[in-house]
């Protein structure tokens, strides 16, 4: 009886510890994402308190942009409050109230959060502030009037009727000053590169306004531009950028006029007066630098804190994916351990019954099933030949034992004297029991590993010439011819073993055992050879290898019989006798002892030709 499993070593309650493991660690990071995604909403939350903050910030700014003052501001900060929540106050810089949405008596926030100057603006929602810090929504003196307005719109739609023709699609856009200008896909004023059939000028040509305020402009700018360009006062004037969305007023280096390069530090300081001369010139058209307050005093960062509700909730929510966890660790758990448990069973039956355990599954228990059944299999035919092997082993020494009993009766009896025929002829069945015996104690020290070898150099020539004239007696006494074949690197041996032997190669081996190997070959091929065949016993080096064969001119194997050759007590002729057809273990005694050579033993076969038995061992030259 079986020891039963201690509860903590079974693999079900592994499994479902590993997995409460897993799932108190998974609703552990589950809790943790949670706290962490409600903090980031909550800062996502103050971002978009942010983006409002810069909403109102670019709405008054280009109100501030496109009035003189702020007189009617009032509406325009109620109308931004309804629509965000917020508290919404202007002041001027020295806190005198301009416009609030709450009653005048309400105390406005410590510090200001941002100013409004469309001059000097920090906005980035409107395309070309961040290039000069003035609000492109301040145009001043260069906003068109509506006869301007629409010769240049018209202006635009034949330049894009030109770019469409030509397969460059653009849409028409009215900057801040009025003027219309082509857009295409990607944002690019005027469609980027314009077509030459396109290229007229006339759209982008200042209007009579346009040339006005940039006079103005450039005498704004003059004084300052003359600086930059020294003794060249006229190296530098303003212009007006078209291909900006923002209209932007930029210097322009005349080297085409005067032919002279200006650097980039001059540049840079003629920008400069551009920039300087075009804020002078906008000053009169925008309303004057204000303070913007929002909300009431310093905004406090939102801490996370969970409700008894909510702590419920997550507590139910934990238990019941924790439940889960369980049941499908269990089902699982379940599933995993039936087979194993199958496997169990059956490896505690006794080992007569070979039991074998269904294939229920591919994965890892399906394939240790297999292996299991697969184990049985060779069990169960190991011991049909262990059973074999005895009844052959009983059978083969009852033979002898039994005419040597039956010979010493009869001459105990009287019946028979002891005369030098009877007493050779028990000799004869010691001798064939003896061999029986040495056949097996050989064979039972090579599957123990303990067969022992003495090796030393030996001549694959010298040990042909041995086996060759150890068995020529019983060769002649059969009918057969027995011949011997050496070939070399350098020169041949025939079979007298003369020859040039500088090419002859060495194996380190036992030569007793080797003679033995090749002994067993002989005499296997003398009893199958029939009178006046061959036996051949040929040697050569190939490659890293020494091999030997025998051939002979026998009766041959059956292809079906080839795989059985070398097993214990197989014979090709069941019907020859013991005395006349061997013990049956002369070929698994070759086959033992070429293994521990390090060689390989095979075998070729043709009924009615004959057999070659090949032995390849490693070449110690």
């Amino acid at each position: 009886m079986t020891r039963p499993i201690p509860l903590r070593k079974r693999l079900l309650v592994r499994l479902l510890i590993t997995s409460v493991l897993i799932a108190i660690c998974s609703v552990a990071a589950t809790a943790w994402l949670a706290v962490e995604t409600t903090t980031r909403a909550i800062q996502e939350e103050q971002g978009q308190v942010l983006t409002e903050d810069m909403d109102i910030l670019r709405q008054l700014s280009g109100y501030a942009a496109t009035h003189r003052d702020w007189s009617g501001v009032g509406k325009t900060v109620r109308a931004l409050s309804d629509r965000t929540g917020r508290r919404i106050a202007l002041t001027a810089p020295d806190r005198t109230p301009i416009a609030d949405s709450e009653t005048r008596d309400t105390a406005l926030p410590p510090r200001a959060a941002a100013a409004v100057d469309p001059l000097h603006t920090d906005t980035f929602t409107e395309p070309g502030a961040q290039r000069t810090g003035i609000d492109p929504r301040a145009v001043g003196p260069f906003r068109l009037p509506r006869a301007e307005r629409e010769r240049v719109r018209l202006l635009a739609e034949k330049r894009r009727a030109c770019f469409s023709i030509n397969g460059v699609e653009t849409t028409i856009t009215q900057m801040a000053s009025g003027r219309s200008v082509l857009v295409d896909e990607d944002g690019t004023v005027d469609g980027g590169q314009v077509p030459t059939p396109c290229a007229d000028g006339v759209l982008n040509t200042p209007t009579a306004t346009e040339e006005k305020a940039l006079a103005e402009l450039n005498t704004y700018a003059g004084d300052c531009l003359k600086g930059v360009g020294g003794k060249f006062p006229s190296l530098f004037a303003a212009t007006v950028d078209f291909t900006d969305r923002s209209m932007l007023t930029r210097y322009l280096g005349r080297k085409a006029e005067t032919g002279i390069d200006t650097t980039r530090d001059q540049d840079k300081k003629a920008q400069e007066c551009v920039d300087r001369a075009r804020r002078q010139q906008l000053e009169p058209y925008v309303a004057p630098a204000a303070e913007l307050f929002l909300g009431r005093g310093d905004s406090a960062v939102p801490h996370f804190d969970m409700s008894a509700a909510n702590k419920a909730k997550v507590t139910g929510v934990a238990g019941l994916v924790l439940a889960l966890t369980v049941a499908v660790t269990v089902l699982v758990a379940t599933r995993l351990v039936r087979p194993l448990r199958a496997l169990t069973h059956a490896a505690q039956q006794p080992p007569e019954q070979h039991v074998r355990v269904p294939v229920t599954t591919q994965d890892e228990t399906g394939i240790l099933a297999v292996a299991f059944n697969d184990l049985a299999d060779r069990r169960e035919r190991m011991e049909a030949q262990r059973k074999a092997m005895v009844a052959d082993i009983a059978h083969e020494l009852r033979t002898p034992l039994t005419n040597i009993r039956g010979w010493l009766e009869v001459t105990r009896d009287g019946v028979v004297d002891p005369d030098p025929e009877l007493l050779a002829s028990l000799h004869d069945e010691a001798v064939v029991l003896q061999r029986v015996i040495d056949d097996l104690q050989d064979l039972a020290a090579a599957d123990a590993g303990t067969l022992r070898l003495h090796r030393e150099p030996v001549r694959a020539d010298e040990l042909l010439e041995q086996v060759v004239a150890a068995h020529r007696v019983a060769a002649e006494a059969a009918g057969v011819r027995l011949h011997m074949s050496v070939a070399a690197s350098q020169g041949s041996h025939g079979s007298d073993g003369s020859g040039d032997s500088d090419g002859t190669a060495w194996l380190d081996a036992d030569p007793v055992r080797m003679r033995q190997a090749l002994g067993n070959l002989v005499s296997n091929a003398i009893r199958h050879t029939p009178a006046d065949g061959t036996i051949t016993l040929s040697c050569r080096r190939q490659d890293d290898e020494v091999v030997f064969e025998v051939a002979d001119t026998g009766s041959g194997i059956a292809p079906e019989d080839l795989p059985s050759v070398f097993e214990r007590f197989w014979r090709a002729e069941k019907s020859r006798s013991r005395r006349t057809g061997g013990s049956g273990l002369g070929l698994s005694i070759v086959r033992q002892l070429v293994t521990a050579h390090g060689g390989t033993v095979t075998v070729t076969s043709e009924l009615g030709t004959g057999s070659v038995f090949t032995l390849r061992l490693p070449d110690a030259g």
